[in-house]
């Protein structure tokens, strides 16, 4: 049986603008190209300050950080939803090479679904500004490439 082609994923996330350099959470940036890793809508809580948040509501930031499954108020998507999301995009990659520039969010939720992580894993990746995270695979099998200098 031949093995399909490899499929090369390479995720770049943008420098800190000043606004990433107050903390504050971003707007659910489109990803042209890639749909499916879009940045996350964070609802009612996107251009505040995660500080702003966390003084209004800290029940609400203590389950944001806990719990896969809790939605940012005002229609913001949880954690497990945007590694499912994530995860169906990997999954439905032509073969080939494929680069996204993605929010930091987005590169943590694609490592967890491409290596089959628990969700909880989400929050103890960190994944700096202006670096690329490289996924490859083939037949449902990623890899991860740690390390790699940008070009």
């Amino acid at each position: 049986m031949p093995l399909t082609p490899p499929v090369r994923l390479h995720l770049t996330t943008p420098p800190l603008d000043e606004d990433a350099r107050r903390g504050r959470f971003a707007p659910a940036r489109p990803c042209p190209g890639h749909e499916g890793l879009a940045g996350p809508d964070m609802g009612e809580w996107a251009g505040r300050t995660l500080d702003e948040v966390a003084a209004e509501d800290p029940e609400a930031v203590r389950r944001w950080l806990t719990d896969p499954e809790f939605a940012p108020p005002g229609g913001g998507e949880p954690v497990a939803a945007l590694i499912t999301r994530a995860g169906e995009h990997l999954a439905g990659l032509e073969p080939g090479r494929h680069e996204a520039v993605v929010a930091q969010a987005v590169v943590r939720a694609a490592v967890v679904a491409a290596l089959e992580l628990p969700a909880a894993a989400f929050w103890r990746l960190d994944v700096r500004p202006g670096t690329v995270t490289a996924l490859s695979g083939r037949s449902g099998r990623w890899n991860l490439l740690v390390g790699q200098v940008p070009e």
